[in-house]
């Protein structure tokens, strides 16, 4: 079924996603902290791929914010700051933006 809207069909109901990329010197806990702070506002991870390079730590996540307890600009600064706090850089769009500027 094509959608048209900001939402994915997935498993027979509709959810908004997110992209959310973290990228950072390497540090025990990354990838906990930016998963409890993503719980925290009831995001639900739907796919995770991470690596590190000569001591650089790169994430990209798929979130699924339809149960957010958070708008999606709340949810950016609430992972800017956990970003500040711990030397990252986190970036979060929506999956339509995020597609749009990677369509050829």
């Amino acid at each position: 079924m094509w959608v048209s809207s900001p939402t994915k069909m997935i498993q027979g109901g509709f959810h908004m996603r997110a992209v959310i990329t973290v990228v950072g010197k390497d540090m025990m806990g990354i990838i906990a902290k930016v998963s409890a702070e993503l719980l925290k506002y009831g995001v639900n991870i739907l796919d995770i791929s991470q690596t590190v390079m000569g001591g650089l730590f790169a994430m990209i996540m798929l979130g699924d914010i339809s149960g957010s307890t958070a708008t999606l600009p709340e949810l950016a600064a609430a992972l800017n700051e956990l970003a500040r706090q711990n030397g990252l850089k986190i970036h979060v769009m929506h999956e339509d933006i995020f597609e749009s500027m990677h369509r050829i």
